[in-house]
């Protein structure tokens, strides 16, 4: 990765850190992007010796602007891991997600992802080279009971806009589009709403490797499958970063 410019949405936050550090790591130059967590993207940023840029990515104008940017400031992007997503913590049946909470949750993840992969596609058709990973989740693989919103945002990501955006580049022919989806990952947030032994069990009751993964664990698939050398001949494939996950125990 040595010299690639590399964007990372919602870099300021648990995973995205890691993905951050993860490429610089490897001689990247990063982009770290940001929509409120500005605080803390300029302090990895200077960490890292990367770029901190801020872009509300519900906006495909923003996106539009946020790539524009890159492309000026550095002068090429080569990489883009559409990771930035939203969460929502209440978990609640479909028959109480309320229609605002739900078109929220699509629009802060499935949305978002869409407006990134649009402009840094756009970009990458002129340049006719480029890797795009989206970050999507075992829910939208295993459904999640609780968080149907999230489970169709991130379901939609890793297998319609996918298998369809793998297709789209074909015309260009030096671009690739793959994606991971974490399972059960150690976050900061994770860890601030509590993990006891519990929930721990339940987690991993159906995995093969009996732990949660860490942010390094999603941070070192996501470079592998961004690498050229690596994985340059693997497009439209989706990466679970689960220990073997088999599915998800329901109430």
């Amino acid at each position: 990765m040595e010299g690639k410019v590399v964007l990372v949405t919602g870099g300021a936050g648990g995973i995205g850190q890691s993905i951050c550090r993860a490429f610089s790591s490897e001689g990247a130059r990063v982009v770290v992007h940001y929509n409120e967590s500005k605080e803390e993207a300029i302090s990895l940023s200077k960490e890292i010796g990367g770029t901190a840029m801020q872009a509300d990515l519900r906006s495909q104008k923003s996106a539009d602007r946020l790539v524009d940017e890159i492309v000026s400031k550095h002068g090429s992007l080569d990489v883009c891991i559409a990771n930035a997503g939203s969460y929502p913590v209440d978990s609640k049946p479909l028959w109480e997600i309320e229609s605002e909470r739900w078109s929220e949750t699509i629009s802060s993840n499935l949305g978002v992802t869409v407006n990134t992969s649009r402009s840094f596609l756009r970009h990458a058709s002129k340049s006719r080279s480029g890797s795009l990973v989206m970050v999507g989740s075992t829910a939208g693989v295993y459904g999640e009971a609780g968080h149907s919103d999230y489970a169709t945002a991130k379901g939609a990501i890793t297998s319609g806009l996918l298998l369809s955006l793998k297709n789209d580049v074909s015309e260009i022919g030096g671009v690739r589009v793959n994606a991971v989806a974490p399972g059960w990952t150690i976050t900061p947030k994770k860890v601030e709403q509590g993990i006891d032994d519990s929930l721990v069990e339940r987690a991993t009751a159906t995995m093969s490797l009996k732990k949660l993964a860490t942010p390094e664990d999603v941070a070192m698939a996501v470079v592998a499958l961004s690498s050229d050398i690596i994985s340059g001949h693997v497009s439209g494939q989706v990466i679970e970063v689960a220990g073997g996950m088999e599915g998800r125990l329901i109430p």
